[in-house]
């Protein structure tokens, strides 16, 4: 396929005002399925489970089978339209979107259409400068999820080129929430930023209300795209593309900038824009064309038969109000404070969309200082380098216990280092891969003064500097113990025992 020409962000921007407009799901942490006792392996309990054993008879639409709302779902879904600001619905309908694909068993998806539960809501945007940008949102509706395709054979493991393809049923069924936000004007050159912070913003807001495990890597959360522009004073909109189920906010930045520079280069050249939906390529920095984006008339919705409308009382909606947490600019207010930041410490961590991991390494026991020195430090670097998000790398309760064997001196700042990296490639917990590597510090003085007395025997002339005072020479000797050790060994601990053979 040839690449698609591009057009100079700034030129294109200059020529054409972007107009935004993001589709996130949230896959919600139920035991058990929207409509189905099956589990969920969008809980972390089930997380993992071999494929197509978390199925119900209704999950594959076998005759006769009939749904069941899960009532929690339900409350889940009524918190988060209420944290996103919407109106919620006194009385909302399921419908059946109907198409066909092998992971659909049922050849219908039972959704929401023109009666959603929450509607008419607005979010609060940070930008990394701590300007702060209003998205408004049209609706957050209840669906469910569909099966997993996996494409064998092939370069690419996309259906192109596949030899053939595996089903997974154990996602059919898992609640969601889908988020979708009216038109966005005016971000302009900040379009590609806009982006990422919204489903950093729509992240936080989940991971508060605890009804998500938001995982992206996972596919707990993802997000569609749209992408339009339209020639500088021209009042009607350009035609959209959308760039389905994006899972990193990274890749979110890139495929709107992408977006937006392969459309200007086409307009620009006098082309037109087809309205489809796009694939997003996170080796190449691409998008590729999917298919012809449909139109709620092809989905042929009509209500779903076998449910009843969901009609939840006043009282209910109160209460969830009433429980819901602080929001996410408080809560950013609050933790700064708590933790002592200063400004640029603090944005550094919002801009990395670190904040739930830091806050939860701070609950598992890591002081704030060391949990931000982890996450935006080396644990950011490596995500950088392998182009993922720092949160798909290790959980919090890591990096939390990695700073606990710092603090307890049983690793070095160097060799925790390499604690990481072996935790990262799974090789175990920290202290698992302490043991099995045999990074853990010296703390024995007579392996130190064995190798102390060894450099300083080496190295004479160093030896008589210490002794006529100038201690400033013993780096030689407490490197070349370091080295000697192989780095397990306690700088400070070496100095003073270097100085007291030296001078005893």
């Amino acid at each position: 396929m040839a690449k698609a020409a591009l057009m100079d962000f700034d030129k294109a921007l200059e020529l054409f005002e972007p107009v935004l407009g993001f589709e996130v799901h949230v896959e919600l942490n139920t035991e058990t399925k929207m409509f189905s006792p099956a589990g969920n392996p969008a809980n972390e309990r089930y997380h993992g489970a071999a494929p197509n054993t978390l199925v119900a008879p209704v999950d594959m639409g076998l005759p006769g089978s009939l749904p069941v709302v899960n009532e929690t779902a339900v409350r889940y879904s009524i918190s988060l339209g209420l944290a996103l600001g919407c109106s919620i619905a006194p009385s909302s309908r399921f419908a059946r979107k109907n198409y066909f694909y092998p992971d659909l068993g049922k050849n219908y998806q039972i959704s929401q259409y023109d009666e959603p539960i929450a509607f008419e809501g607005q979010v609060e945007v940070e930008l990394a400068d701590g300007t702060t940008f209003e998205v408004p949102i049209e609706r957050a509706h209840m669906e469910e999820d569909a099966g997993k395709l996996t494409h064998v054979g092939g370069a690419t493991g996309r259906i192109q080129g596949a030899e053939f393809s595996l089903v997974d049923y154990n996602r059919a069924g898992v609640p969601l929430v889908e988020i979708v936000t009216k038109p966005i004007f005016g971000a302009e050159h900040r379009a590609p930023e806009l982006a990422a912070a919204y489903v950093r913003a729509i992240r936080d807001i989940v991971i508060g209300l605890g009804i998500s495990e938001s995982r992206m890597e996972r596919g707990n959360l993802r997000c569609d795209a749209n992408v339009s522009l339209r020639p500088r004073g021209q009042e009607k909109l350009g035609t959209r593309t959308e760039t389905k189920n994006v899972n990193s906010m990274r890749s979110v930045e890139r495929a709107v900038r992408y977006e937006i520079q392969r459309q200007a280069a086409i307009l620009a050249a006098g082309g037109t824009i087809t309205q489809e939906t796009r694939h997003w390529h996170e080796d190449t920095g691409t998008t590729s064309p999917g298919r012809p984006k449909s139109d709620a008339d092809d989905y042929r919705y009509f209500p779903e038969p076998d449910l009843l409308p969901v009609a939840p009382s006043a009282e209910l909606i109160e209460s969830l109000r009433a429980a819901l947490p602080e929001p996410p600019a408080v809560r950013r207010r609050r933790l700064k404070t708590d933790w002592g930041f200063t400004d640029l410490e603090f944005q550094d961590v919002v801009n990395g969309g670190l904040l739930a991991e830091i806050e939860a390494t701070v609950a598992a026991g890591a002081s704030p200082a060391a949990a931000r020195k982890w996450w935006t430090g080396e644990i950011s670097r490596i995500a950088n380098a392998q182009g993922v998000e720092a949160s798909s790398l290790v959980e919090p309760a890591s990096v939390a216990a990695l700073q606990h064997l710092v603090d307890a001196g049983t690793l070095t700042d160097k060799l925790a280092r390499q604690v990481l990296e072996g935790v990262i490639a799974g090789e175990g917990t920290p202290q698992e891969v302490v043991d099995a590597r045999g990074l853990a510090v010296v703390s024995d003085d007579g392996a130190l003064i064995a190798a102390i007395d060894e450099a300083l025997a080496a190295q004479p002339d160093v030896l008589a500097k210490i002794r006529d005072g100038k201690v400033q020479a013993a780096g030689a000797v407490i490197g070349a113990v370091m080295k000697a050790m192989r780095g397990q060994a306690d700088a400070a601990r070496v100095r003073e025992l270097v100085l007291e053979r030296a001078t005893g």
